[in-house]
């Protein structure tokens, strides 16, 4: 009886519960995305680890729907060493790309030159 929907010795349906994919997405960049949004995996994570619930992280971000970040969160808790990895290689990056903006674009002065021109 394991094709059949209805189990008739104890008179219960069987719920066919096909495998769920997780919604997100690699970019061109490289960075994940939830739901086609783009709502970064780090963004939710961090949320998340701040102690926002999945309900206060679609109020934050309300492109994302409720049931992408639960799938996110579970998806998290299940791969928490491979997702850390990911968050340590983004920060790494971000530093890299601050450090190469500051050394072409000097940072002393820039307020005092954009109020310059306003004047």
């Amino acid at each position: 009886m394991r094709g059949d929907k209805h189990d008739a010795r104890l008179g219960l349906m069987e719920l066919h519960v096909p495998p769920e994919l997780v919604p997100i997405e690699t970019d061109a960049d490289g960075v994940i995305r939830v739901g086609g949004t783009r709502v970064t995996l780090d963004t939710v994570v961090a949320a998340f680890d701040a102690g926002a619930t999945a309900e206060e992280i679609v109020q934050q971000y309300p492109s994302v729907t409720l049931a992408d970040i639960y799938s996110v969160i579970a998806y998290y808790l299940r791969h928490q060493s491979e997702v850390r990895a990911y968050l340590a290689q983004r920060q790494r990056q971000a530093a890299q790309v601050r450090e190469e903006n500051e050394r072409r674009l000097d940072p002393t002065g820039v307020r005092d030159r954009l109020l310059a021109r306003r004047r």
